[in-house]
């Protein structure tokens, strides 16, 4: 089995060292085509308005001026001496969950694959801030990480499908389980802070407050409160069927 590893926190995030142990526990076939850059919240937008460079950190592994998507593109078609059987995202610095999954670059690398007919799984580790400091306990999807991708795989999905994994946080033998989600809701108590540079002149940083509703049972979110893995099965195609069916029945 060939496996492209890539992530949206940079080629030096410590999430993508254990990403790619994770696929070493699957194969020998390993490939590592990363962002030069934390290119977090980039969702799946791709670089078609400038050149991207890429370098070679080590063998197989390299680094490239783009967005985690174009690293998808050149994993596949530049790269690797043939297309990968699995793509593998992560591990991301932070749960990817409710609406934070339109804005992941994280999954937006898998929805590349998928859009190729790559099998993809998006990884996950949630934190919290601590006293101004965040601390990732990665030694949960360390531990727990090759044994739900092989189960994972052993699943069939349709076209266009592919999974979301998250990771809870907490101590690596407090996890209690693993729990097929939906992907819930995160609605932030977002702001602007308006600040002036040293010219005199303005900018604005977004902040992003904590969710602000409870999550509903049996989402994303709430197995994640409940120290469970969260294993969510998504999809490219965003076609609401029942309002589809509605409006050609009306028409």
């Amino acid at each position: 089995m060939r496996i492209l590893v890539t992530n949206d926190d940079g080629i030096d995030a410590p999430g993508l060292k254990i990403g790619e142990a994770i696929a070493r526990n699957l194969s020998d076939d390993v490939w590592v085509v990363a962002p030069a850059e934390d290119h977090s919240g980039q969702g799946h937008a791709i670089t078609i308005t400038e050149p991207m460079r890429m370098r070679q950190v080590s063998d197989k592994r390299f680094a490239v001026t783009g967005r985690p998507a174009d690293c998808v593109v050149l994993g596949v078609h530049h790269v690797l001496p043939g297309r990968p059987d699995l793509i593998l995202s992560g591990v991301n610095s932070g749960k990817n969950v409710g609406d934070d999954v339109g804005y992941s670059g994280t999954i937006g690398a898998v929805e590349e694959g998928v859009l190729n007919g790559i099998a993809g799984i998006a990884l996950s580790q949630s934190y919290e801030w601590q006293a101004g400091t965040k601390t990732i306990p990665w030694e949960v999807a360390e531990m727990h990480g090759p044994g739900i991708v092989k189960d994972i795989m052993k699943h069939e999905l349709p076209p266009g499908t592919f999974f979301n994994v998250n990771f809870p946080n907490c101590a690596a033998d407090s996890v209690g389980g693993v729990e097929f989600t939906a992907q819930g809701r995160t609605q932030y108590d977002d702001s602007i802070a308006a600040r002036t540079d040293g010219r005199g002149n303005p900018y604005y940083w977004l902040v992003f407050g904590h969710a602000t509703a409870a999550p509903a049972i049996g989402t994303d979110r709430h197995a994640l409160d409940h120290n469970k893995i969260s294993v969510t099965p998504l999809q490219i195609n965003r076609t609401n069927g029942p309002v589809l069916e509605q409006l050609q029945s009306s028409a």
